[in-house]
């Protein structure tokens, strides 16, 4: 009887426990559901960050300011986000050199960079299928399609692969909407939209179909035959497509704008992308 006694009034004293844990459960429940729908309703992440900020070392973050235009032109606050983000992603993500090229603090901030610039409206933006970025001195030969490429995204092997020489050229020159780190990070972003059940990924597929709505429109479809504007490798196929709408978005958004509003505005949706001069 007095086990019995002693073991009731061990669960009493328990039980405002087990109750707490039961409440944050459906608290938790209740609020992925309201993120959730919120998400849908809206085309936004209800929180886009949490406050935990990594920061990066002084010379990493020399590397932003001297050679990251897109840095310099955030808040305070979204710089100790961006810093949080591309700390993570280094971190997260194994850098390998090939062919005897040596990877330095500076190539790992840059390559972050891009990537974190592009998923910088989401709240998902560590690229989960991606675990090693393999980096060349220059154009390499790519055993998936038997051709020299500058660039591309093996999620067979969790890898993106870029030549260095070509990722430079691409922040180097800012205006002339080539930039193969944000070529490559964006095939990366489709697929991983294509595969995900999170917020960012329908919001992304969501948007992406309105933006291939938008290319059989005969006044549309008109008018990129007219301006020429996008080049010719965009018409590879609608992957192709968003990846060079892309480089645009981010290299002449005031162009894309005024030419192609309705993509524009489609585009920023799809990141989520309300920062600067976006």
């Amino acid at each position: 009887m007095l086990i019995f006694l002693q073991t009731y009034n061990d669960y009493t004293e328990l039980a405002p426990y087990g109750y707490s844990i039961v409440l944050t459960g459906f608290a938790f429940y209740f609020f992925r559901l309201f993120e959730n729908f919120y998400g849908s309703y809206f085309n936004k992440p209800l929180l886009r960050h949490y406050l935990v900020y990594k920061k990066l070392s002084e010379t990493q973050v020399k590397v932003l300011k001297e050679e990251f235009s897109f840095y310099n032109s955030l808040s305070k606050k979204h710089q100790l986000q961006f810093q949080h983000r591309v700390v993570s992603f280094i971190s997260d993500k194994e850098y390998i050199g090939r062919e005897n090229f040596i990877i330095t603090e500076r190539i790992k901030v840059l390559i972050a960079a891009t990537g974190c610039m592009l998923s910088f409206g989401r709240k998902n933006y560590s690229y989960g299928l991606i675990e090693y970025i393999l980096v060349y001195p220059e154009e390499f030969y790519s055993n998936i399609n038997k051709a020299y490429h500058k660039g591309e995204f093996n999620p067979k092997g969790k890898a993106l692969v870029l030549s260095w020489k070509d990722f430079e050229e691409g922040y180097d020159i800012s205006n002339d909407n080539r930039n193969l780190g944000i070529h490559e990070f964006m095939h990366a972003m489709q697929l991983e939209a294509k595969h995900g059940s999170d917020g960012d990924s329908d919001r992304f597929e969501k948007q992406f179909q309105n933006v291939l709505k938008q290319l059989t429109k005969p006044e549309i479809k008109d008018k990129l035959i007219e301006t020429r504007y996008f080049r010719d490798y965009a018409f590879t196929n609608q992957y192709e497509f968003m990846a060079v709408m892309a480089e645009y978005f981010f290299e002449s958004p005031k162009e894309f704008k005024k030419l192609f509003p309705e993509l524009y505005n489609y585009s920023k949706k799809l990141l989520n992308f309300n920062f600067v001069n976006y």
